[in-house]
């Protein structure tokens, strides 16, 4: 079997697991997609290691070999920014957008922003073409030397608008949605300038709309969707003291599951409760002391009420949840209480009666049994394929000197340099510059750089 052959085969075998389910892109109402909830992507914990999309741009550096600048996997021993010993895009110092190092151009070019699809916060609907004539949002527009992507959003809201778009870094647009179906789509990275009035964050570009829902970081709203996100005031700025905010939840259902995508209030003053709608009963409150449990949290209501209050003091980044509704209130929901911050012991000895979860019909069971087995015997027979010209190739592994890499910035440190030969090959456990190494290196060629960070990328996810 030909390997494109073996290739589609394979593709066609594994294409209906692949498919999405019930997926729809940039609406503020399908926030499965999205791997942001910060405008800024600081955020993102995916693993896209280029600088372009799909394999495109430049490889990015391994955070824990770029010691030599101010950012590495040595400045992040908790964890907190994501670095780690990968070379996946990240967002450490509150930039516009997650970024990483490169390998040092001629220019001294030695890090790139990454444009990444999926790492846009719900509620941005993407970066647009603005012709002038006509304007790509055909309401109000007004200019600002202080323009943040609130500052355009509140002024559309309270235009009564649906949509706002910033341009240029200090031009604020307002339209609805038959402005958007018109619309042109332009590449992401288009929208590249900074806001006048927030160094961390982008509003639109030359000739570029950056467009929004203007309900992010609105102060009060209706949701009845059956999924959705939502923001606390002034999203993606701070929230500001004295806010006394409310949103109310209905989605089709019997119960609600919520998911904390972000957290951060100032201090025990600020706090975000969560009521029963029809009987006004506390079911949980979260404040900058207690903050909310990382994982989903379901709720035995349909219906509920969350009302935010910050103190006179109040500054900080806020939240972003998302919610769902659930079809089935059995489906482990969180039990009404009345202290919101413990949650209910569960009873010794209670008697809890179980309903048996429906089982797949025998047919679907077998067809999944024969796929994994059809799956499971093709792969075989690729690996028996390719054991016959592994056995003639081996490696030499050589640690070379060079800058220093994998691990903490403490004593002499040595990367590996890769090379090999056919049919045999052998290890040596010296550097490729010194004399042993030359000698017995002869016949052999150092495998070229792509390959050899293919290998280290390889090496380092085992």
């Amino acid at each position: 079997m030909g390997t494109q052959a073996l290739q589609g085969f394979l593709f066609l075998l594994f294409l209906p697991l692949l498919q999405p389910r019930g997926a729809s892109a940039g609406s503020l109402h399908s926030p499965g997609l999205s791997e942001c909830f910060q405008v800024n992507g600081a955020d993102y914990r995916g693993h896209q290691n280029r600088t372009g999309p799909r394999g495109a741009g430049r490889p990015c550096l391994f955070w824990d070999q770029t010691q030599q600048h101010s950012y590495s996997s040595a400045s992040d021993p908790q964890g907190r920014w994501g670095l780690g010993a990968h070379n996946f895009c990240r967002n450490p110092d509150g930039d516009v957008q997650p970024w990483c190092y490169v390998a040092e151009t001629e220019e001294g070019i030695y890090w790139r922003y990454c444009d990444i699809p999926s790492c846009h916060m719900p509620g941005y609907l993407g970066c647009f073409v603005d012709s002038g004539a006509p304007p790509a949002l055909s309401g109000p527009s007004g200019t600002s030397t202080k323009l943040t992507v609130q500052v355009c959003l509140r002024f559309c809201r309270m235009k009564g608008y649906q949509l706002a778009g910033v341009e240029a870094g200090y031009a604020c647009f307002c339209g609805s949605e038959s402005d958007l179906a018109r619309g042109r789509l332009a590449p992401a990275t288009d929208c590249d300038q900074i806001c006048f009035g927030h160094p961390g964050q982008l509003c639109g570009g030359d000739g570029r709309l950056g467009v929004y829902e203007v309900s992010v970081g609105s102060c009060q709203g209706n949701w009845t969707a059956p999924q959705g996100v939502i923001y606390s005031p002034d999203f993606p700025d701070e929230y500001g003291p004295d806010r006394n905010c409310s949103w109310a939840l209905g989605p089709p259902g019997a119960a609600l599951e919520l998911t904390f995508r972000l957290f951060e209030l100032a201090d025990p003053r600020d706090r975000l409760e969560l009521r029963d709608a029809a009987s006004g009963s506390l079911l949980r409150a979260f404040d900058g002391a207690r903050p909310p449990p990382s994982g989903p949290l379901r709720l035995g209501t349909a219906a509920l009420l969350l009302t935010f209050r910050s103190d006179a003091r109040g500054h900080a980044q806020g939240f972003a949840l998302t919610y769902r509704g659930l079809q089935d209130a059995a489906e482990d929901p969180e039990a009404p209480e009345g202290s919101a911050q413990t949650p209910a012991a569960p009873l010794d000895g209670a008697n809890v009666s179980c309903s048996p979860r429906p089982r797949a019909p025998p047919a679907a069971i077998g067809a999944r049994v024969f796929s994994t087995v059809t799956a499971v015997s093709v792969l075989l027979l690729l690996l028996l394929g390719l054991l016959r010209p592994l056995r003639r190739r081996s490696c030499l592994l050589a640690p070379g000197k060079g800058p220093p890499a994998l691990g903490p910035s403490r004593g002499p440190r040595r990367s590996w340099a890769v090379w090999y030969r056919q049919p045999r090959g052998v290890a040596l456990p010296c550097s490729p510059g010194d004399p042993q190494a030359e000698g017995s290196a002869a016949g052999y060629r150092p495998l070229s750089a792509s390959s050899q960070s293919s290998l280290r990328s390889l090496i380092s996810a085992l």
